[in-house]
């Protein structure tokens, strides 16, 4: 029997992990990924903003529970990020330098996440798993705090990447097959919307491409999946080739799922499947670890990873360094 709090700290240590591993394979093609390194396996340095913003994002939940409003966290955000900006934000998104501007003009949410031409990005979809893990077993909880504190920084589509996540994580804490669980993620979000269709073609992709992407022999059979019909239909399918940036929230979160459901759940094969499909490699190996972790839970993050997540160096968020994800994973824990 995994314990919950194991599974908070899985969910945490492999989306950390996750974000650490496709950290240099950020904004790359699945074939730059496979010149330079055959498979992306190992971490080679730490995380970047996906795992601050997670921290912070649980830190201002843990404060107000359910009680969480947007005012809440846009209050947050002036006093603990703005506040402490002594110069350009460093390491963040545009999603979160557009808050810092829109709330340094005096504005308040919604307007906030809709004032900066970003709002549909994955920025919110990458501090999502707090909120999952705080709602546990209760998707719509996860989903209406997700959004209270996505309205301060996004609208539309990044909204709704947040909410599937979240939605998704709180079910994968309870055990439950990664088919249910991005059942979850789909029920969070509107079905006709850009997240919906993007995560169903995705699944479709999975469901049709035979691939063994598990155990030992990892590494040659994803070498295999990601250059024949299963990469390239993966891309096919979500991937907006022409726009510059690969922050799309749609995007992100269809890669995300189908990795972490093409892993079968577990943690190694879910989150070096996200890495190596590139775009927004770090997010989207932090989701995917995110969801395998709560899944599996903190015994199935492969010790070598583990072993290199460490407390956060707070290059983007001050106000989070020298906390470490498994202290965060039982904090929320504790306040269940």
């Amino acid at each position: 029997m995994i314990s919950v709090r194991d599974r908070a700290r899985g969910c945490l240590l492999g989306l950390a992990a996750g974000d650490a591993l496709g950290a240099p394979a950020e904004n790359l093609a699945p074939e730059e990924i496979a010149a330079r390194w055959g498979v992306l396996t190992e971490i080679e340095r730490g995380g970047t903003d996906d795992t601050e913003y997670t921290i912070f994002a649980a830190t201002v939940l843990l404060r107000h529970g359910h009680a969480l409003t947007s005012e809440d966290v846009a209050r947050a955000w002036r006093e603990e990020i703005v506040a402490r900006l002594d110069g350009p934000m460093r390491g963040a998104g545009f999603s979160e330098l557009g808050t810092v501007e829109a709330l340094r003009r005096g504005l308040e949410p919604p307007l906030t996440g809709r004032w900066h031409a970003h709002g549909w990005s994955d920025g919110l979809a990458m501090r999502a798993a707090p909120y999952g893990i705080f709602a546990a077993g209760d998707p719509d909880e996860a989903a209406r705090l997700m959004e209270a504190d996505g309205r301060v920084s996004h609208t539309g589509e990044g909204i709704l990447g947040g909410r599937a996540v979240a939605a998704a994580v709180a079910v994968a804490m309870t055990g439950a097959p990664p088919g249910e669980v991005a059942g979850a993620a789909l029920r969070a979000v509107p079905e006709d919307s850009w997240t919906a269709r993007n995560l169903r073609a995705a699944l479709d992709v999975v469901a049709r491409t035979p691939r063994p992407l598990r155990g030992r022999a990892l590494p040659d059979s994803l070498g295999r999946a990601l250059h024949d019909s299963f990469g390239r239909a993966l891309h096919d399918t979500v991937v907006v080739r022409h726009y510059p940036w690969t922050d799309l929230a749609p995007e992100a979160v269809a890669l995300a799922f189908a990795a972490y459901v093409a892993g079968d759940g577990e943690v190694e094969a879910s989150v070096v499947t996200a890495a190596n499909l590139g775009r927004d490699a770090d997010t989207t190996a932090a989701v995917a670890g995110a969801l395998a972790g709560a899944g599996r839970g903190e015994a199935a993050v492969p010790p070598r990873w583990a072993e290199r997540i460490g407390p956060v160096a707070g290059r983007c968020l001050p106000v989070v360094a020298g906390r470490d994800v498994r202290d965060v994973a039982d904090e929320i824990v504790k306040g269940l």
